[in-house]
């Protein structure tokens, strides 16, 4: 599942040590852009908060698995990323993606035939 839009809150990472080792997450709020605007709360774990490198107030575009898990009768549901594609603004693109150099390989070879 894709979610758009921007980054409105970076909320404080969050770190622990289980029997299976230590582990970080931190969470993002994200609002999307749609005539009535969501509210999403969504995290990355590990290595990924490190490689995605979120900053309050970008414009992205996350991919993301929805799973819910009951503890004590109730349910809880983890909304974790694991793909961020920024969005830039200028006069040559709307959109960059995290294969932006491929892509630009692809576009030379055209560009010079």
């Amino acid at each position: 599942m894709e979610i758009s839009g921007k980054i409105i809150v970076l909320l404080s990472p969050q770190s622990g040590k289980t029997a299976n080792g230590e582990w970080r997450k931190q969470e993002y709020i994200l609002e999307t852009d749609s005539q009535y605007p969501k509210k999403i709360c969504f995290m990355a774990w590990g290595d990924k908060i490190d490689q995605f490198g979120i900053k309050l107030g970008e414009k992205l575009t996350v991919s993301v698995d929805l799973e819910s898990r009951e503890y004590n009768g109730r349910w809880y549901t983890d909304v974790k990323a694991w793909k961020v594609s920024r969005h830039t603004f200028d006069a040559n693109s709307s959109k960059t993606y995290d294969n932006q150099d491929e892509i630009n390989q692809q576009i030379n070879k055209y560009i010079y035939i």
